[in-house]
């Protein structure tokens, strides 16, 4: 007696319950994600700007909520933001020259795009810092 095709067990396809997503494919999900945060940030950096040029007050009240915790928060993951785009615009200009393209290769310049935005973030932060005197 045959099972009907409806009730036949099918294999899974895999997805992310079974299978671990590569490090190539986690920086182009997050690159993408970062290119739209982006557009939020520069929002914030013009509102920042014509708030300057509108007046005192205003300013003080824009500057008043990026100088909260929320606003540094917010400032610190667009920074964070900007700086792993940034990365992975170098990861695929590398990758246009027809280097890093190997297995290996890729996975390791993933990693190092990870890194290097982290790390470059932390920098500009302790920079911003020193240079405030705070």
């Amino acid at each position: 007696m045959s099972k009907s095709p409806a009730t036949r067990a099918r294999p899974l396809s895999p997805h992310l319950t079974i299978y671990k997503p590569p490090i190539t494919m986690t920086m182009s999900i997050l690159h993408r994600i970062t290119g739209g945060a982006l557009y939020f940030g520069t929002l914030l950096v013009a509102w920042w700007l014509i708030a300057a040029a509108v007046s005192e007050q205003y300013f003080d009240f824009v500057n008043g909520i990026f100088g909260s915790w929320f606003g540094r928060l917010v400032l610190f993951g667009y920074t964070w933001a900007l700086m792993h785009h940034l990365a992975g615009g170098v990861r695929h200009l590398v990758w246009d020259t027809g280097a890093g393209l190997e297995k290996h290769t890729a996975s390791k310049i993933g990693w190092a795009t990870l890194v290097a935005s982290v790390a470059l973030t932390v920098l500009i932060w302790i920079a911003g810092y020193m240079a405030r005197g705070a």
